[in-house]
């Protein structure tokens, strides 16, 4: 017996038996209960009222309930089921365009939220200083002051509407996902959504309206924006909500232009920073490999200064002298302006803390530059655009210039770690298999019966397997976030609008930048083969023919053995798989092992054509 876990949502199933209690033994329309190993969804027939009998049409129903019946059943079986499904790595890093580190010469990082790590504590710094400004600056009422940050409402990708005012989670297709739409802090339901967007597709028109919160520090600005439209909508007073948006980004901006935000955590850092060594293990190994980097930021230099001291303050040689690792380091870059602007370097006189005004036509070791531009950084370092690898978190001010420029992207998504242990949990793949189990079966009876033709016992049916639906769906939705869900998916499973920038900008994506260090400077990262999701979700679909399973097969190999063992045992799969080999070279090339670690160490996996590789593979570590 083996398990399957379709992809995009069509999950893990349960055992072999399962299926098989579960196919009805006449064939129903459209065919026997459908196995979920098919990735393809078979093509029902609606039944004709005038051709068949109103008592056939209870029987399809009866037997639909029959399967409902027994899946109701097999649910308690799942829990023990899913422990043996692979795991996704929350350390790996995820490929959206193939990558070869070998061709990469040059390391770009940004510097907050990437080189730096932040703790929780920083959103409510930025929070209170913001709300305080808007205060004691735009004359909000006083009663604002008593705002409080809560971390548990809002999540990264969200968009504002300064039109209406509403916090929107949109779908990879720009549509509002329908738990997803907030009127200040209260949730609107779908008749709502209607009445102000008609639709609850964003047209282009509408778009232009809409403000992407897509960084790291998008999460304090969301709260305090959802705050103060609750704030007007309590106090039933009046408001432009394009004048509410202006104000909570002008107070934003102020905190971190200003320097506020900068003291407060060099002030106490040990509560705003988190401290990590694997950073600089990461940056050193890349100099010991002859890598060019390069710091580029928008914060002033003493910030970063002061920051990275106290980051390695407990290494030896690199706490005052942390320059030394980078190439060229640049300040105050003013991006996303610096890839088009022209605007000149200037150098920076640490000592003096002021701006020289001799032109800068090369960068010389150890010293720190302001300001400049993505063409006179190429004019002096001479470097081209396919050999350099930037690393940030913001997908547009960080990602989308250097993607234009021939450059290659590293997006760093903090929030990747926890999401990807979520998924792995078992809790949630119960109710992931709940979910889509009654949503074929709901599917099912849709296709079977008319909605205008519904008998009371077909309608009974239909409500009691979409009350099971929303269930599984909402626990799903709260184990990442009571209000938004999961940032890269909606509660239906498809894409979110943050999943889709996330595909145009970063060629890669992962949760840290020193997650590098789990891969050879040499690696080729490929797209994992027959991608219908993200690729750090899990998606296996063990049907005997199905390529996908070969790409499982060829993990688990390559992730145990060496480079000829792998191969052979690959074609020796091939072979009793009626395949043929095909493109080994993308995984195996110049003994590069670069789909490892897509899945966990301590996980095996074998399938039923007599390779028997399950002692080979189990409890080997990638």
């Amino acid at each position: 017996m083996y398990l399957s876990l379709a992809c995009r949502g069509r999950i893990f199933l349960p055992l072999l038996e399962f299926e098989k209690e579960l196919k009805p033994t006449d064939k129903c329309l459209g065919g026997s209960f459908r196995s979920y190993n098919a990735v393809a969804s078979t093509e029902q027939t609606v039944l004709k009222l005038d051709e068949v009998d109103g008592l056939v049409l209870d029987g399809e129903v009866a037997k639909i309930r029959g399967e409902f019946e027994a899946a109701k059943q097999g649910f308690l079986r799942i829990p023990e089921a899913v422990k043996g499904m692979p795991k996704m790595n929350p350390e790996g890093i995820y490929v959206n365009k193939n990558l070869r580190l070998d061709n990469i010469q040059v390391y770009g990082f940004d510097y907050d939220y990437t080189l730096a790590h932040y703790s929780p504590n920083l959103q409510q710094l930025i929070y209170d200083l913001a709300k305080e400004h808007m205060v004691n600056e735009f004359r909000y009422p006083e009663t604002c002051v008593k705002f409080r940050y809560d971390q548990t409402f809002p999540i990264r990708g969200l968009s504002y509407d300064k039109k209406n005012g509403c916090l929107l989670k949109l779908d990879f297709f720009g549509s509002i996902e329908p738990d997803g739409c907030y009127f200040g802090r209260r949730k609107l339901n779908r008749k709502e959504i209607e009445q102000i967007y008609g639709t609850r597709h964003i047209g282009r028109d509408q778009a232009r309206g809409l403000v992407g919160l897509m960084d790291f520090f998008c999460f304090s600005e969301a709260c305090l924006l959802a705050d103060v439209v609750q704030h007007f909508v309590d106090a039933k007073l009046e408001f432009d909500a394009t004048y509410i948006y202006q104000d909570v980004d002008r107070a934003i901006q102020h905190v971190h232009r200003s320097g506020l935000v900068h003291r407060g955590i060099l002030s106490d850092p040990y509560r705003y920073l988190v401290k990590n060594g694997r950073v600089l293990r990461f940056l050193t190994m890349l100099r010991e490999k002859g890598k060019k980097l390069f710091l580029l930021t928008n914060s002033p230099y003493n910030f970063v200064d002061g920051g990275m001291r106290f980051m390695l303050e407990d290494s030896l040689g690199y706490r005052d002298s942390w320059r030394e690792l980078f190439d060229v380091v640049i300040a105050k870059a003013n991006k996303p302006e610096f890839y088009t602007s022209e605007h000149p370097f200037r150098y920076y006189d640490m000592e003096k803390d002021t701006l020289a005004f001799n032109k800068v036509d090369a960068f010389l070791p150890n010293k720190i530059y302001y300001h400049g531009s993505l063409k006179s950084f190429l004019q002096i370092t001479k470097w081209n655009g396919p050999e350099v690898i930037y690393f940030g978190d913001h997908l547009f001010s960080d990602l989308r210039g250097p993607s234009k420029a021939g450059w290659r992207t590293a997006a760093i998504i903090h929030e990747l770690e926890n999401e990807i242990r979520i998924q792995n949990d078992d809790n949630y793949r119960f109710e992931q298999a709940k979910f889509h189990i009654i949503q074929e079966l709901l599917g099912k009876l849709h296709a079977t019966v008319a909605n205008s033709q519904r008998s009371e016992v077909c309608q009974l049916l239909s409500e009691e397997l979409n009350d099971e639906r929303l269930k599984a769906r909402s626990k799903m939705k709260k184990m990442f976030n009571k209000s938004f869900g999961a940032t890269f998916l909606t509660d239906k499973g498809q894409e979110s609008a943050f999943a889709y920038y996330i595909h145009q900008y970063a060629d890669v994506y992962t949760s840290k930048p020193e997650n590098f260090l789990l891969y050879s400077p040499e690696a080729w990262l490929h797209v994992p083969f027959d991608i219908k999701i993200m690729p750090h979700h899990v998606k296996v679909q063990p049907d005997r023919h199905d390529t996908s399973l070969i790409l499982l097969t060829k993990l688990y190999l390559v992730a145990a053995f060496e480079i000829e063992e792998a191969e052979h045992a690959l074609l020796m799969y091939f072979q009793n798989q009626l395949y043929t080999k095909w493109d080994l070279c993308l995984e195996l090339q110049l003994g590069t092992i670069c789909l490892s670690s897509y899945y966990m160490p301590n996980m095996w996996f074998y399938e039923q054509s007599g390779v028997d590789i399950r002692e080979k593979v189990r409890h080997r570590r990638c």
